[in-house]
């Protein structure tokens, strides 16, 4: 059973970046980062799939932030340029063994239990 663990959330300022890392035991196929604001429903940042050759971001944080993963370390990470302070939030890794699913929350089988990253305008 994979199991994910997140790090790297904090407190940053506008303008700052942070760049999360999501480390998972076992073998995973496409991963990707939902997030949460507090009194707002979780929704899509960014997915990747298996094979590096499909990702996805949701259109706020196109230009913003990009996904990557490091196969050898089976980590997967979120950097994120240019915060703002509506990216405040609960940032959930999340994977998936087989099929791509890209922004499909239900797709995903397997959920991180999440990193707070803050920040202040």
């Amino acid at each position: 059973q994979v199991q994910l663990v997140e790090s790297g959330g904090g407190l940053v300022q506008a303008g700052g970046s942070l760049r999360l890392s999501c480390a998972a035991s076992g073998l995973s196929g496409s991963m990707g980062w939902f997030r949460q604001a507090q009194g707002k429903e979780r929704e899509f940042v960014a997915a990747i799939s298996r094979s590096d050759d499909n990702t996805d971001y949701a259109n706020s944080v196109k230009g913003r932030f990009t996904i990557s993963r490091d196969k050898a370390k089976n980590t997967v990470y979120l950097q994120m340029n240019s915060l703002k302070y509506e990216d405040t939030a609960v940032y959930y890794c999340v994977a998936k063994t087989g099929g791509y699913v890209g922004s499909l929350r239900d797709g995903y089988d397997r959920w991180g239990r999440g990193t707070q990253v803050t920040v202040s305008s």
